[in-house]
């Protein structure tokens, strides 16, 4: 399962990146005498209400979709990181501080959250991708944090510290090796969460806005025919489907191969 989620996710980036050197269609063309056509050799994936591509357009639409997802998971993760291994190693005052405000921002929940930054901006690739990753390091430094925590009580780390070792050399050249299996998984984890919510605001009007698209703001599109018009909103939650289910099955599979490790 963990081949086929890896090579499924593969296939989608191909498919969305170099797709459009193969198939040149214009996703922006309005053809009115090819509106809402069902999917055919002229039109793999049918046309939308305007009669643009919906092929053409998915494959456009999911660069964004994808560089929101990795972009938003890699910032939070690093941001996590970052105040994590910060509060185990400086501790004290500074802990204290990290405490309160990951509890703060989780007290909001995270919809609602992104809900209220969006709505007093211009949605656009980088600021959704600045808004996502505000709202999504929390988790992943709570997590970085408690493994920090276990590795400052290593013996090693203690003798380290005697020794008046730079804290940037110790974190580079042991932290980073032992944390690496966890911030990898958060990515994973982070970057799937960050493409169902870049979905979900373009799906309620707040997300991208046109003549940009995404995933999500096809999907949108397609809510209001799809009784006469399945293929509009089919295939962009089809793909939101493989991308979100082939990094579950990833990270868990991460994540079993790091509770082994644990165990020996």
């Amino acid at each position: 399962m963990t081949s086929f989620s890896i090579v499924s996710l593969a296939g989608v980036i191909v498919f969305s990146f170099i797709g459009p050197f193969m198939y040149t269609a214009d996703p922006q063309y309005f053809d009115t005498n090819a509106i809402l056509l069902s999917p055919s050799s002229m039109h793999w994936f049918g046309t939308d209400r305007l009669g643009r591509d919906v092929l053409a357009r998915m494959m456009e639409g999911g660069q964004v979709s994808l560089i929101i997802g990795f972009m938003s998971a890699l910032i939070s993760t690093l941001i996590g990181l970052a105040y994590g291994v910060s509060a185990a190693l400086l501790r004290g005052g500074f802990d204290k501080i990290f405490i309160v405000v990951v509890d703060l921002f989780l007290t909001f929940p995270t919809l609602f959250l992104l809900l209220t930054l969006v709505s007093y901006v211009n949605a656009s690739v980088w600021v959704l991708i600045l808004i996502i990753s505000i709202t999504g390091w929390m988790g992943t430094a709570r997590l970085i944090r408690s493994e920090s925590f276990a590795i400052s009580s290593k013996p090693f780390i203690r003798i380290l510290r005697i020794a008046r070792v730079h804290p940037i050399k110790i974190i580079f050249k042991y932290y980073a090796p032992l944390l690496a299996p966890i911030v990898l998984v958060s990515f994973t984890f982070g970057v799937g969460g960050a493409i169902l919510a870049e979905s979900g605001l373009s799906f309620l009007g707040l997300g991208i806005t046109p003549p940009q698209m995404s995933w999500g703001s096809i999907l949108s599109t397609g809510k209001e025919v799809i009784d006469i018009a399945w293929w509009v909103s089919f295939f962009p939650g089809l793909m939101i489907f493989i991308v979100t289910f082939a990094l579950m099955n990833i990270s868990n599979a991460l994540q079993a191969q790091l509770n082994q490790k644990e165990v020996r």
